[in-house]
Parts: C-alpha cells; sequence; structure tokens
C-alpha cells in the first residue's frame, strides 16, 4: 500500500474498512514505513514497521496481543514485544537494539474520520 501524502503533516493511508482486525499492513508514508494495526475492540493504532532489533520492515506482520490493559505488538523475528500505545518496548527477549537505534518504536497518531485512517507525521 502506498499513500500519497498531500502535506506531510496529515495523511490519509485507507479506508477503515480496507484494514482487517488484528492483522497489520505496511504503508509508505514520506518515504518512512508505516505498520497499521486495527484490532478487534475497533481501535486503530500506528507505529514504524522497522525493528530497531533486526533492521527488517517486519512489524506490520507481527502477532497482535496485549499486556494487561496495553495492546502490543511482537516482531516476527526475534520476538520483541511492543506498545501499541506508546511504541514503548516491553520485553527485549534478552536483545540490544541495532546500533544507532532506541528500542523503542516510533508512534503516530491516527485518527479514523468518515471511515477514512489518517496518521499524523507529526504525531511522533
Amino acid at each position: 500500500m502506498t499513500a500519497v501524502a498531500d502535506r506531510l503533516t496529515r495523511v490519509h493511508i485507507c479506508s477503515y474498512d480496507d484494514l482487517t482486525p488484528e492483522l497489520g499492513v505496511a504503508a509508505i508514508v514520506g518515504g518512512e514505513q508505516v505498520a497499521v494495526f486495527r484490532l478487534a475492540d475497533g481501535r486503530v493504532f500506528a507505529v514504524s514497521n522497522l525493528c530497531p532489533f533486526s533492521g527488517a520492515a517486519v512489524i506490520s506482520r507481527g502477532i497482535t496481543g496485549s499486556r494487561g490493559d496495553v495492546p502490543t505488538i511482537s516482531s516476527p523475528v526475534y520476538k520483541q514485544v511492543f506498545s501499541l500505545v506508546d511504541g514503548r518496548c516491553l520485553d527485549t527477549v534478552d536483545k540490544s537494539p541495532l546500533p544507532g537505534h532506541g528500542p523503542d518504536l516510533v508512534v503516530h497518531t491516527v485518527s479514523v474520520d468518515d471511515g477514512r485512517v489518517t496518521i499524523d507525521l507529526l504525531g511522533s
């Protein structure tokens, strides 16, 4: 999926109905890969698609879950667990992020208006 930025602040990604609950989708926004998730409860989250531990753009293919009330995504490579709310790495699986990377994912603010999913690139 490729999104076209009309301004580099708010970018329409897709329609809400295009997202399958509990499955992620990758979008290229302003040259950055973003992973977008629609959860079973209807909430939508957007985080960076790049795993800071493996360097692979795979977060959109991770497994959604939760830690208590916090919705999470597990990286499909080394299985680190990240909060979808704030991007914080909740479980490093005893690994360190790649040099030049912090352990957390960048989070983008998401809004759903009239069935359209939009992210704010400045919301990270």
